[in-house]
């Protein structure tokens, strides 16, 4: 028990199997990914709450003390993921929270999972997040991003995850750029074994890998910026 244990705080794609969620292939090389920084170009639909959300449960109960920041374009949005996170949460924990509320979950071991809209001076109140999920961040304005990036100097991690909103803003930089601190996803519908062309879903995904090209998680260890912007 105790080395099965050891074994999920080493390895959150065990984690996510152990809570019911067998990791997708391209969910697994996002799990055990080490980049601090991460921008996640996404069809809709293909998982990318669920992953996020075993992120941000494993972070909080495997790092005592954790602060996780959830944030988007709009409060609604914002609950919206952070629902997730809990129905996740509730899935993998084995112990209940010491308190919970409409947009914040804390654990007996310190840790606390915040959802915040997109609001920068709400934001500016906290300091020394442990992780911090963009949700939708293609859509996120760059005063929210600007207010985000100083909290992370004492090392948090990043995750911006998005569906494709054209070639303006910070995220369309960040994508398009030379910085190797960040490390680039893209994710397909091609690349869901839950969807095929079969699926009532499929006709209503876009398709990125004629926007994009084919999907660098398999290399997600490794940052680069050889990928075609989003459109």
């Amino acid at each position: 028990m105790i080395s099965r244990d050891l074994s999920m705080a080493l390895d959150p794609a065990l984690f996510m199997t152990e809570a019911g969620y067998p990791p997708d292939p391209w969910q697994r090389a996002f799990l055990r990914s080490t980049s601090a920084r991460t921008l996640l170009l996404s069809s809709r639909q293909l998982g990318k709450s669920t992953v996020t959300g075993a992120l941000a449960s494993h972070a909080a109960i495997y790092l005592p003390g954790s602060l996780v920041l959830l944030l988007a374009p709009s409060q609604q949005q914002s609950r919206e993921l952070f629902r997730k996170v809990c129905a996740f949460h509730r899935e993998a924990a084995d112990t209940n929270p010491e308190a919970e509320s409409a947009q914040r979950i804390e654990l007996p071991n310190g840790s606390r999972i915040v959802s915040l809209s997109g609001n920068p001076t709400t934001v500016r109140g906290f300091s020394g997040p442990r992780l911090v999920i963009l949700d939708e961040a293609a859509w996120i304005e760059d005063e929210l991003f600007h207010a985000v990036t100083p909290m992370l100097a004492a090392g948090g991690r990043l995750i911006a995850m998005t569906t494709p909103n054209g070639r303006r803003g910070w995220f369309y930089d960040a994508w398009a750029g030379n910085d190797l601190a960040w490390s680039r996803t893209r994710v397909t519908a091609l690349e869901s074994p839950r969807i095929t062309p079969s699926s009532s879903l499929w006709n209503g995904l876009p398709n990125l890998s004629g926007v994009i090209g084919k999907s660098t998680s398999a290399s997600l260890s490794t940052p680069t910026s050889s990928s075609s912007p989003p459109t």
